[in-house]
């Protein structure tokens, strides 16, 4: 059976969120002159942050439910 939420999950939400938010940390950094690398390397540390976040929010239940008949 197909899943009908679209990714709509809270998991899913947090993820894209941090990723969106990693991305414009960085995209600023790399736009002010001089370049703020601290501000670069923040916003990069986001990502993995990002992915761990989605799977420990995934293992508490709170991502989409995997069909095991597939």
């Amino acid at each position: 059976m197909a899943h009908d939420n679209h990714g709509s999950t809270p998991a899913a939400w947090a993820v894209c969120i941090l990723v969106v938010l990693a991305f414009c940390v960085g995209g600023v950094a790399l736009v002010l002159d001089p370049i703020n690398w601290p501000m670069f390397v923040v916003g990069m540390v986001l990502l993995p942050v990002a992915l761990i976040v989605g799977k420990v929010m995934a293992a508490m239940g709170m991502g989409a439910e995997h069909d095991s008949h597939a």
